[in-house]
């Protein structure tokens, strides 16, 4: 009987368990190495990650908090954080990491919509967090490396004496695959901050996926530094897939500025982080590229990177790069560009080209193109439309929200917002956020275009274009550049003729301004909203 056939397999729940117990039994001489506060590297192997979690999950169930409460973290890249991941969700928890560069009214609204009845605090930022706590409700809170004469005057505990302690033995056996396991909130780069669930089964499916070759491609013979911070997406879930095949982990803490220090010493082979961390670091590692000859891979999302820097970091390193694009409502992988065999034999400036595009949708992503009138649109690399997707690990709603229906088409796919197009072979190349593109005299101007060929001119460290109002036009485009020395030369010529050799003559920014630093917001994507601010003052 074919409809039987179900019956001969083992009904075993994708929990978080899975990568646990796998870790336990298999990797327990891997480790995790921590940069801690005092510059000295923390190292412990898995085995006793493992005996620690289960500690912390004990003692988390102590507390006598509910099923699915939320359980805040205030914290950097450490091995806290990581025994966290796991302990929380095992415990029955869903753990929710809070952004620490968001305003502490923002992070109120965050915390009060999400109802945290606990928090784990790095004492690094007990100034941040007692901001916070003055805005919300009394609760719990942990503290690590914590100074004792905190905890006279508040109701905390100390995180390393509160885990080994004598608890009660808990033994955690989550059977619904559909029980949540995080609480993720996204940028607010185009609104306020949104709440996104992410469900044990979601998070093990997204693992599974992003282990695959011609996506993280992580293996146990890799050691992989995660920059991006766990406060987004979970890190985008390195955490996770790291530890299930069995490479070493690294963390950084609040050490972004001993970066190369630490590839060095660990011998990290794939780190992962957004465009800006990797601008900023080129310098560094081609005068230390002795030292960090154990670096293969980098993996990089957030926003799109330039060519010229990928070309820097494959030729002059020989660091392969991998793009990526997602969405904290995607856990957050969506796609990824890597070279077809097809593409081996090209020229390396069609090879670059390829490599700079958003990629091809993973396996367990779908992605359309759409406009307002048609869901479907053609996959030949020139029309543009907004990039709706689904998949088994993409959200279906947001968090604490009355009606987010504008968010999602009526046949269930999740608009994007960012405009793109997609080749025959599948790659994907944002083109802009529908919210960025520059309407002009009826034509449309791609601001992330213009940004990266900008980005190109050897005088400039990095660029963003944002349309300011025009009464002739409606908008048009304004330049604002950081640049890498200073110059005698007129900037807004010199740019203008830049760009000239590429884009039509109507694209062109009709005013250029130069500023120290080009803004990002917490996450290191370019803060648009700031540079209308600066402009307007």
């Amino acid at each position: 009987d074919l409809q039987k056939v179900d019956l001969t397999k083992m009904n075993y729940p994708l929990t978080l368990n899975l990568i646990l117990e796998h870790v336990r039994r298999i990797h327990g001489d891997k480790y995790v190495h921590t940069l801690m506060p005092t510059g000295k590297i923390h190292t412990y192997d898995y085995t006793t990650f493992c005996e620690r979690v289960d500690k912390l999950a004990n003692a988390i169930n102590n507390l006598g908090l509910a099923y699915g409460d939320r359980v805040a973290t205030f914290a950097s890249n450490t091995y806290q954080h990581l025994e966290l991941l796991y302990a929380i969700p095992l415990a029955g928890g869903v753990i929710h990491p809070i952004n620490i560069r968001l305003t502490s009214k923002q992070q109120a609204e965050i915390v009060q919509q999400a109802d945290d009845k606990l928090f784990f605090v790095d004492d690094a930022y007990l100034d941040k967090f007692s901001a916070l706590q003055e805005k919300i409700r009394s609760a719990m809170s942990v503290h690590f490396n914590t100074d004792k004469t905190y905890h006279q005057r508040q109701s905390s505990m100390e995180y390393e004496g509160w885990i080994t302690r004598k608890h009660k033995a808990f033994n955690p056996n989550i059977q619904d695959e559909n029980t949540a396991l995080a609480l993720c909130y996204t940028s607010g780069t185009t609104g306020e901050p949104k709440g996104i669930l992410y469900s044990h089964r979601s998070v093990l499916l997204h693992t599974f996926a992003v282990n695959q070759a011609d996506v993280f491609g992580i293996t146990e013979s890799d050691v992989v530094l995660p920059l991006v911070p766990i406060y987004h997406a979970l890190a985008w879930g390195i955490p996770y897939a790291a530890m299930f095949v069995g490479a070493d982990i690294v963390l950084h803490g609040r050490g972004l500025d001993v970066v190369v220090d630490i590839i060095s010493e660990t011998g990290v082979t794939i780190s992962a982080g957004v465009p800006t961390i990797w601008r900023k670091l080129l310098p560094e590692l081609l005068r230390r590229k002795q030292d960090v000859t154990s670096l293969q891979r980098i993996i990089v999302g957030g926003e799109a990177m330039p060519s010229t820097l990928i070309d820097a970091y494959e030729k002059e390193l020989g660091v392969e790069v991998r793009q990526a694009w997602g969405m904290t409502e995607m856990s957050p992988t969506g796609t990824f560009s890597t070279l077809r065999r097809e593409h081996l034999h090209l020229p390396d400036k069609q090879k670059s080209r390829i490599k700079s595009m958003q990629g091809r949708p993973i396996p367990g992503v779908q992605i359309r193109l759409a406009s307002e009138d048609e869901y479907d649109l053609p996959w030949d690399g020139e029309t543009i439309g907004e990039i709706q997707v689904r998949g088994i690990w993409t959200a279906g709603d947001y968090y604490g929200t009355e009606s987010s229906q504008e968010h999602f088409t009526e046949d269930g796919w999740l608009r994007t917002g960012d405009l793109a197009t997609i080749n025959r072979e599948g790659y994907m190349h944002i083109v802009d956020r529908a919210k960025a593109l520059i309407k002009s005299g009826g034509e449309s101007i791609s601001t992330s275009a213009l940004e990266a060929v900008l980005i190109q001119h050897p005088l400039v460290k990095d660029a963003t274009v944002v349309g300011i109002p025009d009464e002739q036009w409606g908008e048009r485009p304004l330049a604002a550049v950081a640049l890498s020395e200073s110059t005698d030369e007129d900037i807004s010529k010199l740019l203008s003729k830049h760009l000239a050799d590429e884009f039509p003559k109507f694209w062109i920014p009709d005013h250029f301004i130069v500023i120290d630093e080009i803004p990002k917001n917490s996450v290191g994507k370019t803060d648009k909203d700031a540079i209308m601010k600066y402009i307007t003052k």
